[in-house]
C-alpha cells in the first residue's frame, strides 16, 4: 500500500468534501478514491469520515488525522521543491480566478506584465462573478472585489480598494425626474448586480460631511455579470453601481453620466486568495506580490482620474 499517496488522497477529499471532487482532480475514478479512504481506515482502525448518501464529513479522529497529514504532506513537498527548487525559482503552470471586471480592465494587462518579468510561468486566467473554491476547482490564486470575504480557511490579503459610482445613460435621464439625494432613487428603475461585491438589499452612501445614509429601493432588474449589466445600463434600463474601472471610459465619453457625485459610495476591498500552505510556491508567492503592488497602482490611477 502507497500510504503516502493514500494520505494526498485522504487530505483532499477532507479538504474537497467529496470524492467525486477528488477523483476529477486527480483524474481517477470514485471507486479508487474510495479505496484509498477505506485502506487508510483499515490500517489506522478507525473511521475518518461520516458518510450519508449527501454528504461527508470528517470524524473527530480524521480532523486530528487531518491537521498531522497536513504538516507532513507539507514537509515532503518543501522538501521535493526545495531539491528542485521551485521555492525560489518560479515556473511552471498557475491558474488564476478573478472577477470578470478586474479581470478584463486592470488583471489581465497585469498578468502580461508578470510574465514579462516570469517567463517561465504560464497563466490560465478564469473569470468568473462566484466566489471560486480554490481546491475544488484547482486554483492557485483568486482575485476578487468584495465587502468581505466568507469564512474559508483560506489565505486573503488586501492588494487594492476599489470604489463604485452610480451611473445611467443619457437616454433614461432624459425621461425621468432630477436627483438630488439618495431619497429621490425610489422613484427610479433601479438595476442591481448579483455578487459578493455588492449588497443585495439596497446601496449606502455617504455624504461630505461624513453622514450615512441608506437606499433600499427595490431593484427592477438583476444580473449576475458586470459587463452585462454595463450594456443594460448604456440600453437606458436605469440606474446602477458599476466598480470605477468597469465605468470610467463611458463617463469619459459621456454614454453613461454619474449620478449623485455629491455622495460616495462605500469603498470595497480587492483580495488576493489562496489555499493555506505552510510553503508556498515560487509562482504563487511572486505572482500576489507583483500583483498587489501593480493592481494597486493601476486602480488607484484610474480613481484618481476620476475625479477630475
Amino acid at each position: 500500500m502507497d500510504k503516502i499517496h493514500n494520505m494526498r488522497v485522504f487530505s483532499r477529499v477532507a479538504e474537497a468534501g467529496s470524492f467525486t471532487a477528488v477523483a476529477n482532480i486527480l483524474e481517477s475514478s470514485v471507486a479508487h478514491v474510495s479505496r484509498a479512504i477505506s485502506l487508510l481506515e483499515d490500517e489506522l482502525r478507525v473511521r475518518l469520515f461520516h458518510r450519508t448518501t449527501r454528504r461527508i464529513t470528517l470524524t473527530d479522529a480524521g480532523k486530528r488525522y487531518y491537521q498531522r497529514c497536513k504538516q507532513i504532506l507539507a514537509d515532503m513537498d518543501y522538501a521535493d521543491a526545495e531539491a528542485g527548487d521551485a521555492l525560489n525559482d518560479p515556473s511552471g503552470m498557475l491558474r488564476v480566478h478573478a472577477m470578470p471586471g478586474l479581470g478584463q480592465t486592470h488583471l489581465a494587462a497585469c498578468i502580461v506584465a508578470y510574465q514579462a518579468r516570469y517567463p517561465s510561468v504560464n497563466i490560465e486566467l478564469v473569470l468568473s462573478s462566484t466566489m471560486p473554491r480554490l481546491v475544488e476547482e484547482q486554483f492557485d490564486v483568486s482575485v476578487v472585489r468584495a465587502n468581505t470575504l466568507p469564512d474559508s480557511g483560506y489565505v486573503s490579503q488586501v492588494i487594492g480598494t476599489s470604489r463604485s459610482v452610480l451611473v445611467a445613460a443619457p437616454s433614461y435621464l432624459e425621461k425621468h425626474s432630477l436627483l438630488r439625494s439618495p431619497e429621490d432613487l425610489e422613484s427610479h428603475a433601479c438595476v442591481r448586480i448579483q455578487s459578493p461585491a455588492s449588497a443585495a438589499d439596497g446601496w449606502q452612501f455617504e455624504s461630505a460631511d461624513g453622514a450615512v445614509l441608506s437606499n433600499a429601493s427595490k431593484a427592477r432588474f438583476k444580473v449576475s455579470d458586470a459587463e452585462a449589466l454595463r450594456v443594460a445600463l448604456r440600453a437606458g434600463a436605469g440606474i446602477g453601481e458599476l466598480a470605477a474601472c468597469l465605468a470610467i471610459d463611458d463617463l469619459r465619453t459621456g454614454t453613461l453620466i454619474r449620478i449623485l457625485p455629491q455622495f460616495q459610495l462605500p469603498t470595497r476591498n480587492v483580495y488576493s486568495i489562496y489555499p493555506s500552505r505552510h510553503y508556498l510556491d515560487a509562482k504563487i508567492r511572486t505572482f500576489v506580490d507583483f500583483v498587489k503592488e501593480e493592481l494597486s497602482m493601476r486602480i488607484s490611477s484610474q480613481e484618481a482620474a476620476l475625479q477630475t
